[in-house]
């Protein structure tokens, strides 16, 4: 089993910068791919950004040029979030997906974008 927990959500107005982490227990080595995902009010869970045993990360093209994926090694990932806009409101979602085929999610952490 795998285990996420997040952190780093808040309030912070529009234009401004977050970092999220994600702390990873258990099971690590059987982490194949690590991502974080968001849902805003009244919308589906949407990827944000993925990044791949074999070193390829993906990003969603609402997020391109603003959100970065880091990793500190297998247990700790971030995700840096520069100039943040309204629509970036959401609940964002630390995913892992494992080699035997498990998915794993974090409770989430809440970011608030707004004046």
């Amino acid at each position: 089993q795998v285990q996420l927990v997040e952190s780093g959500g808040g309030l912070v107005q529009p234009g401004g910068s977050l970092r999220l982490s994600c702390a990873a227990s258990g099971t690590i080595l059987s982490i194949n791919a690590m991502g974080w995902y968001r849902q805003a009010p009244g919308k589906q869970r949407e990827l944000v950004a993925v990044f791949t045993r074999g070193g390829d990360t993906s990003y969603a093209d609402s997020v391109k040029g603003r959100f970065t994926f880091s990793r500190d090694n297998a247990k700790l990932v971030y995700l840096q979030m520069n100039s943040l806009k309204p629509e970036d409101t959401a609940v964002y979602y630390c995913n892992a997906h494992t080699v035997v085929g498990s998915t794993h999610w974090g409770k989430g952490t809440l970011v608030t974008v707004s004046s």
